[in-house]
């Protein structure tokens, strides 16, 4: 069975909130390629996630969003699975 986009998302909520944080729905009106959701953590920590299914890759207009953000200095990741999300929190913890 395919793990859809959605459960993968709800993962991330879950992992967030349980470690103290907040994981806000990003509304991209107007801004293609915005990531789908602000991650904030304890300690003023900022992460740009954008959420895709196992093994599916950003769009192109996706990625320069995401490269543009990056040279501003944010951390942006794109997260397809459990593992990845729990290796993300446990690097911000560190």
């Amino acid at each position: 069975m395919i793990k859809r986009e959605a459960t993968v998302e709800r993962y991330l909520v879950q992992k967030v909130c349980a470690a103290g944080g907040m994981a806000i729905k990003l509304n991209p009106l107007g801004m293609a390629g915005l990531p789908d959701r602000l991650i904030l953590m304890p300690g003023a920590r900022i992460i740009l996630a954008e959420l895709k299914r196992p093994g599916e890759k950003p769009r192109k207009i996706q990625e320069a969003f995401h490269n543009r953000l990056r040279k501003l200095g944010f951390r942006v990741e794109v997260v397809d699975s459990n593992e990845q999300i729990r290796n993300i929190l446990e690097d911000v913890k560190a």
